[in-house]
């Protein structure tokens, strides 16, 4: 089995004393109870694998919150000096700063400044200083001229061109090292075709097929010198535009993608109840898709999340917490809809615009009579923080043409499948590499996406 399948039974969860290791911080000790329990013979095989993954997590969790409380007040006093203890300490009990214990001692996850930017009174100021502000506002306006097409014509195609790359850093490196790295290249589905792969370094890669569900480059090499992977891609993406807020789905039952996907899409106590409130009354199945949307992006807010290996029920996560990145308000919109017998899905990939490139996630939905609609909960969240509810809107069964889509299901295995443990074994948008007794984690990597070219069509 797939190391990485090891993940599907977290929801089974730790025995009681390993548990309240893992929640003070002891992650050491709760390691060392872990590796005596998996001598057992007779331990059940879902209890063995849950503890092979939370062994793994445990291992890489402290390095994720590398801030005590008195060194993340420093560094917000060096933004904002006026900054006192107290306003930390708000911001904590507030939970608009994630943070756990580590030996008994609080610590704040590296990007806790970042998810507070912008999202804070204290620090607006700051992020308005910040010199990549004014890129990103080109970016939401790009995106806004394309969502204008869309709406007066019916549609906004692109010939869009790329290249991504990965390389391990030198520190890394060990000559004769056996090397296997995959990139995401991009996937047929509804919106995306004439895909080329127009050219990669080394020329010997492994193309996976169109239709595969997390599509990668993939090369095998005993590495002499060090040196980066590279693809160049172009394909077209086409954006179809759909007006839902003045219509009616027809009812619908279908008995494919409402099921739970353990351990992240999951209907625990809390998703069914929201399921059941949210909807209370309601019987248009569309109306009910719009109030999950509606739920989130009205409700919640955007923060980074850490590594989605860390989270043990990402949809629950986000449900308790309110706050959660792109992928993480995506799970949670498809559970609820899966939930309420809506049929949901995953798509990732990239943003891929003018002025903007990067990461992104986001959800489809199915009803009758228009098939697969979109749902892209983290830019109508940023909609409605920004005050444009026209966007907030959009957004709720359209996408922008800016995508690429490189995945259609989540948590799901590679053509040539990796051997060790993924940096992200959910998702497939930075690229992976390992060697023959370990996987390489983002922090011993460095890649890049970049869009070389955009043409309408």
């Amino acid at each position: 089995m797939d190391i990485n399948e090891s993940l599907r039974y977290l929801n089974i969860g730790l025995p009681e004393d390993i548990l309240r290791k893992k929640m003070y911080g002891d992650f050491e000790g709760a390691i060392r109870m872990i590796d005596r329990r998996l001598q057992d013979p007779n331990l059940p095989e879902g209890m063995r694998q849950c503890m092979i993954a939370e062994k793994y997590i445990m291992s890489i969790t402290a390095e994720e919150y590398p801030y005590t409380f008195e060194e993340g007040l420093r560094l917000l006093q060096e933004l904002l000096p006026d900054f006192t203890a107290q306003d930390l300490q708000d911001r904590i009990d507030d939970g608009k700063v994630r943070w756990i214990y580590v030996n008994g001692e609080l610590r704040l996850i590296a990007s806790f400044i970042d998810s507070l930017k912008g999202r804070d009174s204290a620090l607006d100021a700051i992020a308005a200083q910040d010199p990549e502000q004014a890129e990103r506002q080109k970016g939401r306006d790009a995106l806004m001229s394309h969502i204008f097409q869309m709406k007066q014509e019916g549609n906004s195609a692109l010939r869009i061109r790329m290249r991504a790359s990965i390389r391990l850093n030198d520190e890394q490196f060990e000559k004769g090292m056996f090397a296997r790295v995959h990139l995401p290249i991009p996937a047929a589905c509804l919106q995306q075709s004439d895909i080329v792969i127009e050219k990669m370094f080394p020329e010997n890669g492994m193309i996976a097929p169109e239709d595969a569900v997390q599509r990668t480059v993939c090369w095998e090499e005993t590495m002499e010198e060090n040196h980066e992977f590279s693809v160049e891609y172009s394909y077209t993406h086409r954006a179809v535009y759909h007006d839902l807020w003045n219509v009616t789905a027809e009812p619908q039952t279908h008995d494919f993608c409402i099921a739970e996907e353990e351990p992240h899409i999951s209907f625990s106590p809390y998703i069914r109840y929201l399921a059941r409130t949210l909807t209370e009354g309601v019987t248009d199945p569309l109306e009910k898709a719009r109030r999950f949307y509606d739920f989130i992006t009205m409700n919640m807010r955007y923060a980074f999340e850490p590594p989605y290996i860390l989270l043990e029920n990402i949809s629950d996560h986000c449900a308790k917490t309110g706050m959660a990145d792109c992928g993480v308000f995506a799970l949670l919109f498809i559970t609820l809809c899966r939930c309420a017998g809506i049929p949901a899905r995953w798509q990732s990939g990239l943003v891929a615009g003018e002025y903007i490139c990067g990461n992104h996630d986001w959800a489809q939905f199915y009803l009758e009579p228009w098939g697969w609609l979109f749902a892209d909960c983290s830019f109508g969240t940023a909609a409605r923080f920004s005050g444009n509810e026209e966007r907030r809107r959009f957004y709720f069964g359209n996408l922008d043409p800016c995508r690429m889509v490189a995945n259609s299901e989540y948590q799901r295995g590679f053509t040539v499948p990796k051997q060790q443990w993924r940096q992200d074994p959910y998702d497939n948008q930075s690229g992976e590499f390992e060697t023959a007794d370990r996987g390489f984690r983002l922090k011993d990597l460095t890649d890049t996406k970049e869009v070389l070219s955009i043409q309408p069509l």
